[in-house]
């Protein structure tokens, strides 16, 4: 349930911790799903989708970790602009006690972020899943 801490030490274990999270709700996870190009031509990849197996419903996940202070937390703006060209919903899911307080003040303004520790009930919420469990 929420609260509970995740040992996360890089972005392969945040992206990691996140599918452990969803799977635990019984949801399908699919990992590093191409979704087109960037305007600059790179291709465009999305860390995890996670599905809905009886709905269907979809939700794509960046997962974006910093440890300590440094550049990581730079690109989230264009992350968050990034989910807007997505043909489904999506959110970044943070981790790490590198990222400055003016940085998760943005996140927490776009309604597009939700700390590691977060979103389990996140994700009961979104899918419509029982939260008081």
């Amino acid at each position: 349930m929420p609260g509970r801490s995740q040992a996360v030490f890089s972005g392969r274990d945040s992206e990691d911790a996140v599918a452990q999270i969803a799977y635990s709700l019984g949801l399908t996870i699919y990992r590093q799903v191409k979704v087109g190009k960037r305007i600059w031509g790179a291709e465009r990849r999305i860390d995890l989708i996670v599905q809905h197996p009886e709905t269907r419903q979809t939700l794509g996940i960046e997962c974006k970790f910093q440890g300590g202070s440094g550049s990581a937390e730079e690109k989230i703006p264009a992350t968050v602009k990034d989910i807007e060209a997505w043909p489904i919903p999506g959110i970044v899911v943070i981790a790490g006690e590198g990222f400055s307080d003016n940085m998760r003040a943005y996140l927490y303004s776009t309604g597009k972020a939700v700390d590691l520790e977060d979103l389990e009930i996140w994700l009961r919420l979104f899918f419509g899943m029982n939260f008081l469990s």
